[in-house]
């Protein structure tokens, strides 16, 4: 199934934990959500995660701390470049949880294609939440390397788009062949971000998945 991803803004919303349990709580709720706060200590980042519901906790994954993600048996960790180059060997999560990243070129995905059992790649269209950062793919190639990609044994990771995902092109990511979508600036861009995402939130196109294997 086609998937929704929503990532949190980078600084601090106001009312964010009620904002992003009202989220959770939607009948087309993020089927993840990404907690991405780059410049808050690992106590700030455990704060927000304390004010939001546990019934929740297995959907979030945190970009970064992975003491948390194990301590609060949260759905994943996701892994900055910085985090990626560091690492020498898979970081330690427990059963069930999924590792991601982000990469910037088809390539990186070919070299890395095992290490992640879903990676973010972007910017699929210019971003809404950076200003003059702009996507240099085409499509038609992306969407050729994905069948390929699809076709072989053990097909992993799955690829979700990133970047200036909004309604009027996410059809588009569809038909590229994207496991599914993240987004940020389509959201967290609007004075509400709850009725924002109700308006983004599409139907689910039927494709193999890594969610559906419960992770």
């Amino acid at each position: 199934m086609f998937r929704l991803v929503l990532l949190t803004a980078p600084a601090a919303v106001p009312d964010e934990p009620r904002l992003l349990a009202e989220l959770l709580a939607l009948p087309a709720p993020p089927h993840r959500l990404h907690l991405r706060k780059p410049s808050w200590s690992a106590s700030q980042v455990e704060a927000l995660i304390q004010a939001l519901p546990g019934q929740f906790y297995s959907r979030l994954v945190l970009h970064g701390h992975p003491q948390l993600v194990r301590r609060y048996r949260l759905g994943g960790l996701h892994l900055t470049a910085s985090q990626r180059a560091a690492a020498t060997r898979r970081p330690r999560l427990l059963p069930g949880q999924s590792l991601s990243t982000s990469f910037h070129s088809l390539a990186e995905i070919t070299r890395m294609r095992r290490c992640y059992d879903y990676v973010f790649l972007s910017p699929i269209f210019d971003s809404i939440s950076k200003e003059g950062y702009a996507s240099n793919f085409d499509l038609a190639l992306v969407q050729s390397f994905l069948q390929k990609l699809a076709a072989r044994p053990g097909y992993r990771p799955q690829v979700l788009a990133l970047g200036g995902i909004a309604g009027q092109n996410i059809g588009l990511v569809q038909q590229a062949g994207f496991a599914g979508a993240a987004l940020l600036g389509s959201a967290w861009g609007s004075a509400d971000p709850v009725a924002a995402w109700r308006q983004l939130a599409v139907t689910p196109l039927p494709s193999p998945s890594f969610w559906e294997r419960g992770a």
